[in-house]
């Protein structure tokens, strides 16, 4: 699992995790006061049921204060839906009038491989809390036939401002879906579009609502990452209208290659940009030069790092950062 590690800062706050019921460590009265942190929460290695430790939880931390809340692996043994953990979490939203941040598996790839992930239905849980200001979602793929994948419907969130979505395998679906939704105060979005082999299939028209801007009248920040389609985004994002209102552009993590990056450069103009990140490509060096003296005329912050050698006339396969 590429550029994938447990944070040690989330929602601006320190992550810290909580001691599992009965695991030698701090007595509830020595724990951090409970907006002080962002706690992880989860079952670990042959540890207890997810129901028992969030139970511990509540009675160790004080629910009111909470700021921030990542759940890791919430299998003791073997992989199992997010479906009981999102009723659980969403069944306690009133609990928890402070929450601001969210993070969905929060899980690397000694844990569970991104595309095993067994994520659910997570539009309940954030329709629970409506003062939520940051949501991460990881996982999504579709490498095992016969589990429960991540489903999203439509929502009208008033308080949302960064969404991310970290999949090998981001379903259409999840993507038409943020589309079709209204984020008013949306101010950052990234989606992990991942490989087709793991069910990454979303298209650039599926995309096409979240290019327009229409509904995301706040947004400054937008990834779109991963993906085997990194020449077409690139493509349909030089003409689209949500660029003229960014301050960043990640097109970062996927295939792209020259054709792309052309046509990006052929496009509206980017020179308004704080940043553009385009690392994990397969762009020759004529065009890597072409894209920085575009950004240095213009300030613009490029990131062009991790440059894998392409032979488009060998017809060698390109990868996505993140997939498996």
């Amino acid at each position: 699992m590429t550029d994938i590690e447990h944070p040690e800062i989330f929602h601006g706050l320190p992550v810290f995790t909580l001691p599992q019921p009965g695991e030698d460590g701090p007595d509830p009265a020595a724990l951090p006061e409970a907006g002080s942190v962002a706690w992880r929460l989860g079952c670990g290695w042959e540890g207890p049921a997810f129901a028992e430790v969030w139970q511990h939880f509540l009675e160790a931390v004080d629910p009111v204060g909470v700021r921030g809340l990542l759940i890791s692996p919430w299998w003791p043994d073997h992989y199992t839906s997010f479906a009981p953990v999102a009723e659980l979490i969403a069944g306690d939203a009133e609990r928890f009038p402070a929450l601001r941040a969210l993070f969905l598996a929060d899980v690397i790839g000694e844990e569970c491989e991104v595309s095993w992930i067994e994520m659910s239905d997570i539009t309940s849980l954030i329709e629970a809390f409506p003062r939520l200001e940051e949501l991460v979602v990881r996982g999504g793929g579709d490498s095992v036939p016969g589990r429960e994948k991540l489903q999203l419907r439509p929502v009208r969130h008033p308080a949302l401002k960064s969404l991310r979505f970290e999949s090998g395998g981001l379903p259409g679906h999840v993507v038409r879906a943020v589309g079709a939704s209204e984020l008013p105060a949306l101010e950052r979005l990234e989606f992990w579009f991942g490989a087709s082999w793991y069910g990454g299939d979303a298209t650039v028209d599926d995309m096409r609502p979240i290019l327009s801007g229409g509904n995301l009248p706040r947004l400054r920040h937008l990834g779109l990452q991963n993906s085997e389609i990194q020449d077409e985004i690139a493509a349909a994002v030089a003409s689209a209208p949500v660029v003229a209102q960014l301050e960043s552009l990640a097109l970062s993590m996927g295939t792209l290659s020259d054709t792309g990056a052309l046509a990006l450069l052929d496009g509206q103009p980017l020179t308004h940009l704080a940043s553009l990140d385009l690392h994990h490509h397969y762009l020759t060096d004529p065009v890597m030069s072409h894209v920085r003296e575009m950004c240095a005329r213009a300030d613009v912050h490029v990131d062009l790092d991790e440059a894998d050698a392409w032979d488009p006339e060998d017809d060698d396969p390109r990868y996505v950062a993140v997939s498996e």
